[in-house]
This record gives structure tokens, sequence and C-alpha cells, in this order.
């Protein structure tokens, strides 16, 4: 595809040879020559112009497509940074929300830690108070038990003793 440069190259070319044409033949001195000369250097003036102005008229046409083109695409820039800005206004409280129900769950887990292992301490002492009760607990029943065998043996001990008491009171009489 040739270039605008390229083609007004050419053209200007055309017009040098046309002069040029023109300049032998008047030398030459043939009048009817001379109008056919100029005849073909009008056409190809007019030629020429022709030309020029379909390239201006396409060059035109093309700065208005990419005027056009430039349009809708600030248009979609503006469009895209719009929705780029509701994205972030929309995500943005969230975001916060978010990060903020986090710091508070890492902050409940610390103190959870160290309350977890008083709980896990405070049971092992529990379960062992319980134990060291219940076996406290059992060594007083038995205790109470021997205590009662024990005193219940003393009163039979004490019967039997005043039985004879009484019955030697009774042989004494």
């Amino acid at each position: 595809m040739t270039t605008q440069k390229q083609i007004l190259e050419q053209q200007q070319l055309q017009m040098q040879r046309v002069k040029n044409s023109g300049a032998a033949v008047t030398t030459n001195g043939s009048p009817a020559t001379d109008d056919k000369d100029e005849e073909m250097s009008r056409s190809a003036l007019a030629m020429f112009r022709a030309k020029e102005e379909e390239i201006e008229r396409k060059k035109m046409e093309v700065k208005d497509r990419v005027q056009a083109q430039l349009g809708r695409a600030e248009e979609a820039t503006k469009r895209l940074a719009e929705i780029r800005e509701e994205l972030e206004t929309l995500s943005d409280p969230m975001r916060k929300e978010v990060s903020m129900v986090r710091k508070k769950i890492d902050t409940v887990n610390r103190e959870l830690k160290p309350l977890g292992l008083t709980c896990q301490r405070k049971e092992r002492e529990y379960r062992e108070a319980l134990e060291a009760f219940n076996e406290k607990n059992k060594e007083k029943s038995q205790l109470v038990s021997k205590l009662m065998e024990l005193v219940g043996e003393s009163e039979r001990l004490r019967l039997k003793k005043l039985e004879e008491l009484s019955k030697n009171i009774e042989t004494l009489r």
C-alpha cells in the first residue's frame, strides 16, 4: 500500500515531466502543441488537485474515525473507573468488618489458651482432690465402722462385766 508521501512524490514527478515536455514543445515553436501541452498540464493539475482533495477527504475521515474511537475509549475508561470505585466502596466496609472480626477472634484465642490451660490444671487438681476426698471418706467410713465395732464390743464387755458384778452381788446376798 502506497503512503501519502509516495503519492505526492509521484504527482510532483508527473507535474515536472509535464512542464519539461511543455518547454521542449515550445522550443519547436508549434502553437498547436502549446495548446495541447497547456491542456495536458491543466488536466494533470486538475487530476493532481482531485487526488489531493481525495487524500485530504480520506485523511479527514480517518481523523474523524480516530476521534470517535478515542471518545468511545475515554467513555469506556470513565465507566471502568466508576465501576472500580463502586467495587472498592462495596468491598471496603466488608474488608474492615472482616478484619475487625478476625482481630477479635485472634484476641479471644489468645485469651482462651491460658484459660484452657488453667481449666485443665484445675480439673486435674479437682480430680486429685476428689480422689483424696474419696479416700479419706472411705478411711473415715472404715474408722467409723471400726469405732462402732469397738463401741459395740466395749458395751458388750461392760454389760458382761456388769452382769458378772450383778451376779457376784446377788451371790453375796
